[in-house]
């Protein structure tokens, strides 16, 4: 899941680094296409819930090996079955 949405940021940042168009901030160009900073804010944003769900997920799994010493999916199913 993560390399996915690595691919999909990487994806979004090669389309967006184009040439000839500026950040929209205050200066003296006038008349020259400015960068849309909307897809920014929503890489940004997956950024942010990607590095949430690693981190949810890394709880889980640190739980998980904490209850059961063993890689074994039968060994797991069996410990957690009631």
């Amino acid at each position: 899941m993560d390399v996915m949405s690595t691919g999909v940021i990487a994806y979004y940042v090669l389309i967006a680094s184009r040439n000839g168009l500026f950040t929209p901030i205050i200066s003296n160009v006038k008349n020259v296409r400015y960068a849309d900073p909307v897809p920014q804010a929503v890489i940004l944003t997956a950024i942010v819930i990607g590095f949430s769900i690693q981190a949810l997920m890394l709880v889980g799994v640190m739980k998980l090996a904490r209850d059961n010493p063993t890689l074994e999916s039968n060994e797991i199913e069996k410990n957690n079955t009631p």
